[in-house]
């Protein structure tokens, strides 16, 4: 397998796609901040009628308490139906989203979990509702001027943007959503994640160095899971401080148990556990962070639940052969498999197993090459795809390609009984029947 050198990584990026994973953390900092805005919305409307009082323009400050009052009704009106507003508003996005994976695949789950404009539009509404009643306290029943405090004039008016804020954002959600329930903007949206994962993965010049003998290992001692990244920058700070070189054991997207080892340490002794802490994430389910298979992955389940007796839809599953297809052309010429990972001096600290070409190709075409017997459209589709693949793969990468496609081949001879119609599946076509 080929090498890449180190590119150091954001160490907080972790951290970040997280966060991104959950659907809280946006709320939270949206309650944090409309709190905030709402102190300093009082506080200029407490020094607007501190300054009116002082100049004795009562005149005015009644005009402003009696506009106040008349848009207390206004506030009161969105703070009772701003609830009630979102609560319809993501049951219906939830049928859509449970239809969505149920025609495609559950994995589509988490792209409406990470969406951007899904959390801006729950942190706008519940903000615009948090925001109304606490506008509500500000609001006196004193009625003259030389005696009231705060007109909550400003407040009130920030009410009203927020409410047109979210009536925008409800839009562009309910488009967003749709969207969702399509097959193109969804696996354009994997292949898109996708290369942004190989846009992160490190490459570099420099070959690799010997690992020399194994000298320990770090066995898992958190919950079992899915391992889903690896703090690469603190590993290689604790290996270049212990003076040696770690080795990761399972992949990014391997099942982990406890007790099971995670990192083998060559040249020296274990580094010390508090170094190694928060270096190895694991949960439920594999993300797109450092997996640089995962998006192949979703895209072959797509296509395999589409090809399958109870769906019937070959069309889907070319379009996922298209995205899979310039997925590998863009790998075609890159190195793949171990990754060096070096610390700032050039000297290789951590080691870390990627999939490879071979791999890569299998889990693209492997599953869907025995569903495609009785399909000629996903036949031509994927005869045409890996034919592309061919004439672009350096001659070194050309073996699993020729497999696949001659494997291909033997399968709609074997089922296709008709000359004819095996002529026809074996056509190579880009649209599949164009």
């Amino acid at each position: 397998m080929s090498d890449r050198g180190y590119r150091r990584p954001r160490p907080l990026s972790p951290l970040r796609e997280h966060l991104r994973d959950t659907f809280w953390s946006a709320p939270t900092m949206g309650f944090v901040c409309v709190f905030v805005l709402w102190l300093a919305a009082s506080a200029v409307d407490e020094e607007i009628v501190a300054v009116l009082q002082r100049e004795e323009a009562y005149d005015e400050l009644g005009s402003l308490i009696s506009f106040v009052q008349d848009a207390k009704t206004i506030v009161t009106t969105i703070s009772s139906a701003m609830m009630t507003f979102i609560g319809v508003v993501f049951s219906i996005s939830l049928v859509a989203v449970q239809m969505a994976s149920g025609q495609l695949t559950p994995r589509v789950v988490r792209i409406f979990v990470r969406s951007r404009i899904s959390k801006l539009t729950l942190t706008v509404f519940l903000a615009t509702f948090l925001f109304s009643l606490l506008v509500l306290t500000s609001y006196e029943s004193e009625a003259d001027p030389r005696l009231v405090v705060s007109v909550p004039l400003l407040q009130s008016m920030l009410t009203l943007v927020l409410v047109g804020l979210s009536l925008l954002l409800f839009v562009v959600y309910v488009s967003a959503t749709l969207r969702l329930m399509q097959v193109g903007p969804v696996v354009d949206r994997i292949a898109r994640d996708s290369f942004r994962v190989l846009g992160r993965m490190p490459r570099g010049p420099g070959g690799p160095e010997g690992l020399g003998p194994e000298t320990g290992r770090v066995v898992h001692e958190g919950r079992a899971g899915v391992l889903r990244d690896v703090n690469t920058a603190r590993l290689v700070r604790a290996a270049r401080r212990q003076d040696v070189v770690l080795r990761l054991i399972p992949r990014i997207g391997d099942f982990v148990v406890p007790g099971t080892p995670v990192l083998a340490v060559h040249g020296g002794a274990v580094p010390p556990r508090s170094r190694l802490r928060y270096s190895v994430s694991v949960g439920v389910e594999r993300t797109l962070h450092q997996d640089l298979a995962f998006g192949l992955r979703q895209l072959s389940d797509i296509a395999l639940r589409a090809l399958s007796t109870s769906v019937n839809d070959p069309t889907t599953a070319v379009q996922c052969l298209d995205r899979s297809i310039q997925f590998l052309a863009a790998l075609v010429h890159l190195p793949l498999g171990t990754v060096h990972h070096r610390d700032r001096s050039g000297r290789v600290r951590l080691v870390q197993e990627g999939p490879g070409w071979e791999s890569l190709v299998d889990l693209a075409f492997e599953e869907i090459r025995w569903c495609v017997a009785g399909s000629p459209q996903v036949s031509r589709r994927l005869l045409a795809g890996l034919d592309d693949l061919l004439l672009l793969a350096p001659e070194e990468r050309k073996q699993p390609l020729v497999r696949h496609r001659a494997l291909l081949v033997q399968a709609v001879e074997r089922t296709v009984p008709v000359a004819a119609d095996r002529e026809f599946a074996l056509l190579p076509d880009r649209q599949g029947i164009g």
